[in-house]
């Protein structure tokens, strides 16, 4: 039985391998990206601090601080994706929907910093939805399940040949 079980698994293991390999290559390689983003400011920029902690720009401030930043190219609320304001550093990063960063002085307005923030694409690599609409669920979920199957597959392959040479040795000692 075990030989069995274990040439099954070598197969399914083999092939499953090939269906998946680009899906999980992909996978790998943006969430390795993912796990330096904090510390590659290529990736995201990095998080200015300001003196005064409390916020208090209200929105029409923001917007024509954001437009004191022309190379972000966010004119109207309709360019902003979000505001995302940290009181305990003192600033509000504002993101286009363009993938720019205009980080400003929660209180004077000031613009600290303006950068490309490419986290957002990598994370849409990572996920699938990226490529096209249902890639996400329809292309990276079947892999990700695939993947779980390859594992337990070669779970399976490892257990039955642990199991194969502790025989295998317990023969060999009864032998001598």
């Amino acid at each position: 039985m075990s030989v069995t079980l274990r040439k099954y698994s070598r197969s399914i293991h083999l092939w499953l391998s090939l269906v998946i390999f680009i899906p999980v290559i992909i996978v790998i390689g943006s969430g390795l990206l993912l796990q330096v983003k904090k510390e590659v400011d290529w990736i995201q920029p990095p998080t200015q601090k300001a003196q005064n902690r409390i916020p208090t720009l209200s929105f029409e401030q923001v917007l024509d601080a954001v437009n004191k930043a022309p190379q972000a190219n966010l004119n109207t609320w309709d360019d902003i994706d979000r505001l995302d304001v940290r009181p305990g550093k003192g600033i509000i990063k504002v993101r286009g929907k363009n993938h720019w960063e205009v980080q400003l002085n929660a209180q004077t307005g000031d613009v600290l910093q303006v950068a490309y923030r490419r986290a957002d694409t990598i994370e849409a690599i990572h996920d699938g939805s990226w490529f096209f609409e249902g890639a996400k669920l329809w292309l990276f979920l079947p892999a990700a399940i695939l993947l779980f199957i390859l594992w337990l597959t070669g779970l399976v392959m490892l257990i039955t040949t642990l199991k194969s040479k502790y025989r295998k040795n317990k023969f060999q000692k009864q032998r001598s």
